[in-house]
C-alpha cells in the first residue's frame, strides 16, 4: 500500500491531473470511477489506483495488479471532493482527418474555441448519443483530456474519435473536397438551422461559448460553399449556451438522417 503523498508515483498522478502539458508530453490522462474503468479497453490501460476503503468493499471489481492507495492520499489525488475510489492511468487515441471523414457521408461536430471543459465534455457525449462520426476542435479549445472535461464526457472519450487541429484552414479545404458541407452556428446572414439539408456529408460548426465563431472562420465556411444557420428564439434571449446549441443542431441532422430510438 501506498501511504505518502511523495510517493513518486503519486506525484505522476497529480502531475497528469494538474498539468495539461504533461498529459500532452506523455500521450496519458486519467480516469476515475470504476464505471468508467470497465470501459476502458485492456490495450489503454496503463495503471489502476485504488483507496484503501474500495478495495476492501470491491476486491473483485479490480484488476489483480491494482495498486492500493491509503484513503488521505487517494483523496490527495482525485479531482472530485467524493472520491469514488478508483483512478485508472490511460493511453491518448490518435486519431485522423482521413478516420473521421473514412465513412460514407458523415456527420462531424467541429469546435472552434470552446473554453468550459463542461461543456466540452457535454459536447462529446452528446455527439455520439446523436451518432456523430467524430469532433475536429482547435486547439485553443479547452483539453479534452483534462479530469473536467473527461468526466463530462461520460465515457464518450474513450469511444468518439476526435482531432485536434492548430486552425481550421486545411479542415474546409479537406471537407470541400470530399463533398462534406459545413454548417456554421452564426447570427449575421444566416438561415434557420431547420431549415438546412444535412442528410449528406456535414460538419456542424460552433464557436466559443462568449464570442461565437471568429468573423474570419464564418467568411471561410461561406468561401469553401458553406452556410451559415441559427437557432431562432423567443423572448429577449440573446444567445443559448454552446452545448445546448450543438446539441440542438446534432439531433435535427440526426432526425433528418432518419435517426431513431429503439
Amino acid at each position: 500500500m501506498i501511504t505518502s503523498a511523495a510517493n513518486e508515483k503519486i506525484k505522476h498522478l497529480i502531475a497528469l491531473r494538474d498539468k495539461a502539458k504533461v498529459r500532452r508530453e506523455e500521450g496519458l490522462f486519467l480516469v476515475e470511477g470504476i464505471r468508467m474503468l470497465r470501459e476502458i479497453p485492456s490495450e489503454d490501460l496503463v495503471a489502476v489506483f485504488t483507496s484503501e476503503d474500495f478495495y476492501k468493499k470491491n476486491p473483485d471489481s479490480l484488476p489483480s495488479n491494482a495498486e492500493i492507495l491509503d484513503n488521505k492520499v487517494f483523496a490527495k489525488v482525485s479531482a472530485v471532493n467524493t472520491p469514488q475510489g478508483v483512478i485508472a492511468i490511460v493511453e491518448q487515441k490518435s486519431y485522423s482527418l482521413n478516420t473521421l471523414t473514412a465513412a460514407p457521408s458523415p456527420m462531424l461536430l467541429m469546435l472552434e474555441t470552446i473554453q468550459d471543459p463542461g461543456n466540452l465534455g457535454t459536447m462529446f457525449r452528446t455527439a455520439e448519443a446523436a451518432g456523430c462520426s467524430g469532433i475536429i476542435m482547435t486547439s485553443d479549445c479547452a483539453d479534452p483530456y483534462s479530469p473536467k472535461t473527461v468526466r463530462s464526457t461520460m465515457g464518450a472519450i474513450l469511444r468518439l474519435p476526435f482531432v485536434i487541429v492548430p486552425q481550421l484552414d486545411d479542415v474546409f479545404t479537406m471537407l470541400k473536397s470530399k463533398n462534406i458541407t459545413t454548417y456554421a452556428a452564426a447570427l449575421e446572414a444566416s438561415v434557420p438551422y431547420n431549415t438546412a439539408d444535412y442528410t449528406k456529408g456535414c460538419a456542424l460548426l460552433i464557436g466559443n461559448e462568449g464570442n461565437g465563431l471568429k468573423k474570419e472562420t464564418i467568411g471561410k465556411v461561406t468561401a469553401f460553399g458553406g452556410t451559415t444557420i441559427h437557432i431562432p428564439m423567443a423572448g429577449k434571449t440573446e444567445s443559448l449556451n454552446a452545448s445546448v446549441s450543438a446539441a440542438i443542431l446534432m439531433y435535427e441532422a440526426s432526425r433528418q438522417r432518419g435517426f431513431n430510438v429503439t
